[in-house]
């Protein structure tokens, strides 16, 4: 299954370099890689849940890797959600599953403030939300993937145990800073 996730993450993160220029006009000329190692220092790293590992400048949009990590909810509650108006979200679920749930149909919306990592590293401007009403709600797992595009709201209404995912995030308007590595895998 392992080599599975790699070659998905590795066919993400090519589409996303195929065809590209550096801001300077010289198309790149090396590749980045993503190893396991690094992701795993990542998930086991101190604090929150939505890290970036790394964000690239492709050219004509950077585009970020990150890993998710989430621990079981269970049903029941307010149903709520976080939007990004800026980046489209690809999910690739390494391990456990969850139901997730999407849409705009949403209340009490509230802007995420502008120095919150998840602004300023992870996924630009973003709101977070109640929903008024679900659209879709889909139980997801290991193996699968979920593009999720600019604006739609996101979340989960149940974990059994846990789920971690490999989020890559094209963005178009560069919000996100280009040459980014996780704090950990730099020594900083």
């Amino acid at each position: 299954m392992r080599s599975t996730y790699w070659a998905a993450v590795a066919i993400l993160i090519a589409a996303g370099a195929v065809g590209t220029k550096a801001q300077s006009g010289v198309p790149p000329t090396t590749v980045t890689y993503v190893t396991s190692e690094e992701i795993q220092a990542v998930v086991k790293a101190p604090g929150g849940g939505d890290r970036e590992i790394k964000i690239v400048d492709v050219g004509p949009y950077n585009l970020g890797v990150a890993v998710l990590r989430r621990g079981a909810l269970k049903p029941g509650g307010r149903l709520s959600g976080i939007n990004h108006a800026k980046v489209t979200e690809v999910y690739y679920v390494v391990s456990g599953e969850g139901t997730l749930i999407t849409g705009t149909d949403v209340a009490d919306v509230k802007a995420v403030p502008a120095d919150s990592e998840v602004v300023t590293i992870a996924a630009g401007p973003s709101n977070n939300a109640t929903f008024v009403k679900v659209a879709q709600s889909k139980r997801i797992k290991t193996g699968d993937v979920v593009i999720i595009p600019i604006g739609v709201y996101h979340g989960f209404s149940e974990i059994p145990e846990h789920i971690e995912y490999i989020t890559v995030r094209p963005d178009p308007e560069r919000v996100l800073p280009a040459g980014y590595v996780y704090p950990a895998l730099t020594g900083k």
